[in-house]
């Protein structure tokens, strides 16, 4: 079994920046994908960032140039540092891992971007 837990979001005006962190805990022994999507009011859940255990990436496409997602394999966490934050960019932001074909979730934290 994998927990997930986030941190990192609020409340940031447009333009700002935020770093959202997500820690794993539990048995977790082979390669896996970690990252990060996010839901909107009245949206389905979209792909923000995603990163495996060797460093490749995927970005969604509304974030790509502005988003960099980062991770600690000795420590299980994933990063995503958002920069130039804008309005639509409001939503839930869960932190998920697939690991042996299992998709794990976090809680989701909430990022909100003010005009």
């Amino acid at each position: 079994q994998v927990q997930l837990v986030e941190s990192g979001g609020g409340l940031v005006q447009a333009g700002g920046s935020l770093r959202l962190s997500c820690a794993a805990s539990g048995s977790i022994f082979s390669p896996n994908v970690m990252g990060w999507y996010r839901q909107a009011p009245g949206k389905q859940r979209e792909l923000v960032a995603t990163i495996t255990t060797f460093g490749s990436t995927n970005y969604g496409e509304s974030v790509k140039g502005r988003f960099t997602v980062s991770r600690d394999n000795a420590k299980n966490t994933v990063y995503v540092q958002m920069n130039s934050l804008k309005p639509e960019d409001t939503a839930v932001y869960f932190c998920n891992m697939r690991y042996l074909g299992v998709d794990y979730w976090g809680p989701g934290t909430q990022v909100t971007v003010s005009s």
